[in-house]
């Protein structure tokens, strides 16, 4: 048991720990090409951030303005300038990181935490990049598979089988499961289910949350961290509860109708 205990790979390393870090939730195409970057032999800075202070105004870290210049990437449509939005209140956390031979480490607690959204001048290309990916959400891949036995043996029905093939398949009907709120949802990829969220707000401009749930199949609480991306919510007015889309987002929603 000493042993064990003593075994170097379960020990964490904390010389890092008080090291301040920023945290910063980026679109899933950043992330792609920062990966690619890692991946690659050339190590090379793959975006760099720029910090505007307004020296008439007060030196408060909200007065700060963030933004971030990425490298040469080669994603194709992927916006360079990004603003980052810096949250006030955030829960005090720690980053964590696993060496290959299962060493964990402590790289730092959290100071700041980021969104990460395009400038407003990069816009366009964005919405080039979502109008591509909705388009190629929409694409249906179907195969065609050949069966061996030309027969159709096993596809015929035997004596007897069909009336209770029938009433099988109407009691399956008549008991199949409503999932309810407590049931637990599994999540989706957040591009997928971006990809979807424009779909469905290409069928109609206003959305409930509980609808978003039971067309998407999808935890309330992974919804709303998407709805809060895509879309604002109309607290009065003859919406009122309802979700819709953001103006630039909503163009490209038009757009991709139009094509």
């Amino acid at each position: 048991m000493e042993d064990s205990h003593s075994d170097s790979s379960t020990a964490v390393d904390t010389a890092k720990a008080e090291r301040s870090v920023w945290m910063m939730k980026c679109p899933p195409v950043v992330s792609k090409a920062w990966q690619a970057a890692a991946a690659s032999a050339d190590s090379q800075p793959v975006a760099k951030v720029v910090v505007s202070l307004d020296l008439l105004s007060s030196e408060e870290p909200s007065d700060l303005q963030f933004t971030m210049e990425m490298a040469s990437s080669e994603v194709v449509n992927v916006p360079k300038s990004y603003s980052l939005n810096m949250s006030k209140d955030i829960v005090p956390m720690c980053i964590f990181s696993e060496a290959d031979q299962g060493g964990v480490a402590v790289e730092g607690k959290v100071e700041h935490k980021f969104d990460m959204k395009p400038h407003h001048a990069n816009i366009d290309e964005y919405r080039k990049l979502c109008r591509e990916r909705t388009n190629k959400a929409m694409i249906k891949n179907r195969q065609i598979q050949v069966i061996d036995n030309d027969r159709g043996v096993h596809m015929r029905p035997m004596p007897g089988m069909l009336g209770m093939t029938m009433s099988t398949s109407k009691d399956k009907k008549k008991i199949a499961p409503v999932k309810g709120p407590d049931v637990k949802r599994t999540r989706r990829d957040r591009g997928e289910l971006e990809d979807i969220m424009f779909k469905l707000f290409e069928r109609q401009p206003n959305w409930t949350l509980k609808q978003l749930v039971q067309e998407t199949d999808q935890p309330a609480q992974f919804l709303k961290e998407i709805l809060n991306e895509l879309c604002v919510y109309n607290k009065r007015g003859t919406n009122q509860g309802t979700y819709e889309l953001k103006p630039e987002y909503k163009k490209t929603v038009e757009d991709t109708g139009a094509e």
